[in-house]
């Protein structure tokens, strides 16, 4: 006869807990699309940017000699070798911030949830200031999201506080 095996119970987690690792798997999913965009650009480094924008836009449907064609062009006209690999170290240092982010939360460390409410209530002013400059649905959603998100760790962090003096008072 075999003897049944050990089962290890997970410790419990509470719900509040649960929203944090969630938030810390939507921190990790930010830094996994910051890195694909970041290697992205690497990979437009020495190539004709204007030529793989016009390729782009012909691929999907639109017109390469319409109004708003020529505004993406001029842009991407403007961008150089060098700008790019700036825009690159930018995306992939917010992809280290995020990966920092996440992976503190998922863990459930507590200076996660300073950095990550501090983080992430300093990038909402920009945040609105782009929604402002030119409005899109996905703007206003990743908004709401990063509001919800800013507005939770701080209730959560202040009734940590509050649990701790607490436990000291007594």
């Amino acid at each position: 006869m075999s003897t049944p095996a050990t089962v290890k119970k997970r410790p419990n987690v509470s719900a509040s807990e649960q929203w944090i690792v969630a938030i810390g798997v939507w921190k990790l999913l930010e830094a996994t699309l910051l890195l694909i965009l970041g290697i992205g650009a690497l990979k437009l480094l020495h190539r004709d940017l204007v030529d793989v924008v016009t390729r782009f836009i012909i691929d999907i449907g639109r017109d390469p000699e319409g109004h708003f064609a020529n505004l993406i062009l001029d842009k991407v006209a403007l961008i150089d070798p060098h700008r790019l690999k700036q825009i690159s170290i930018a995306v992939f240092a917010g992809a280290g911030l995020h990966i920092i982010e996440g992976v503190g939360l998922v863990l459930r460390k507590v200076w996660a949830e300073y950095i990550t409410l501090i983080l992430t209530a300093s990038f909402l002013p920009w945040e609105v200031i782009e929604i402002l400059r030119h409005s899109t649905w996905i703007k206003f959603v990743l908004l709401l999201l990063n509001l919800a998100v800013v507005i939770y760790l701080a209730f959560y962090v202040q009734s940590k506080v509050r649990q701790h003096g607490a436990q000291q008072d007594s």
